[in-house]
């Protein structure tokens, strides 16, 4: 085994890792904004919290673009790990750092109707949002480079 062959494994399992979770999650909330847009709308995220609720009013279209929106992000971020390109990488994880930039830019200048705790758990796993998939793209294209 060449020197630095263990490190550089763990390094394309942290990346690969990360994005089959960010790939997943993604799924998982784009499945059930296309299959029940009203649930969604109702729900997200779930645990007893409706944050999408909180922008009112419904609107099916838009909850089944948000829908497709995500179900897309999954799908390129599991494609990425399954390629395990360093080009591919970069490109779906900076179009999700541009998604989730936009999406807390809106989040911090509207807080629709949210409890003021509610408010900044949102922001903060919005925030989360953006540091993961940058934190990501930092180490790939120093880990490779």
């Amino acid at each position: 085994m060449k020197a630095g062959t263990g490190n550089a494994r763990g390094r394309t399992v942290l990346i690969r890792g990360g994005l089959i979770l960010l790939g997943l999650l993604h799924l998982s909330w784009g499945v059930p904004a296309v299959l029940a847009p009203r649930w969604f709308f109702d729900n997200f995220p779930g645990f007893g919290l409706n944050w999408t609720a909180g922008y009112p009013p419904y609107n099916s279209h838009l909850m089944t673009d948000v829908g497709a929106a995500f179900l897309t992000l999954g799908a390129m971020l599991l494609a990425a790990a399954w390629l395990d390109d360093r080009r591919v990488t970069a490109v779906v994880l900076s179009g999700l750092l541009l998604f989730s930039t936009v999406h807390l830019g809106f989040h911090l200048a509207h807080g629709g109707t949210l409890t003021s705790a509610d408010l900044l758990a949102s922001r903060t796993v919005l925030l989360l949002g953006v540091i993961g998939p940058g934190a990501l793209l930092v180490l790939d294209h120093r880990w490779r480079a």
